[in-house]
């Protein structure tokens, strides 16, 4: 496994100014990718160091939309029908709670069958309403270009001292 690429910070103006989440913080470092500032953090942790004077700042954020298949009508009914079990499951146990005996078992069982039925329904009409303009399902985020570890002023050597320990 490949070391993330790390840029050590020797100045608080390391780092362009715009990336400087407030006054009175230095960079300690800069990464790549997240888990590297991540590790950093965790490092400092690890030695006692008190990491609430520490923040990671990403820049050059951007949105990343990740595409995880295609969505059919089939695929939609099916999501739909796991969310109303999924609610209807919820339905049934507070029908459930104010029922004697075993009948909260059937209140259980039909407000699963219920809610998935619907739930298959309102799935596939939903899509269907699209007419095709959204045929694929996907997972949105955000990352950014870089990341840089930041520690306050007061802090700053002290942290530098716990990483050269470390």
């Amino acid at each position: 496994m490949s070391q993330p690429a790390t840029r050590p910070a020797t100045a608080p103006d390391a780092v362009p100014a715009r990336t400087s989440l407030r006054a009175g913080s230095q960079v300690l470092a800069e990464f790549d990718d997240y888990a590297g500032a991540q590790a950093l953090v965790d490092r400092l942790s690890d030695q006692g160091f008190p990491v609430q004077h520490v923040r990671i700042v990403g820049t050059g954020i951007h949105s990343v939309e990740q595409v995880t298949g295609r969505l059919t009508v089939a695929r939609a009914a099916l999501a739909g029908a796991g969310s109303g079990a999924y609610f209807g499951l919820f339905v049934g146990l507070l029908f459930g709670l104010f029922t004697i005996g075993p009948a909260w078992l059937s209140f259980l069982l039909v407000g699963v069958a219920v809610g998935a039925v619907f739930g298959a329904v309102f799935g596939a009409l939903a899509h269907w309403a699209t007419r095709g303009r959204r045929d694929f399902a996907s997972v949105r985020g955000l990352a950014a270009q870089s990341y840089a570890v930041h520690v306050d002023d007061d802090r700053a050597a002290d942290a530098r001292a716990v990483l050269a320990r470390g």
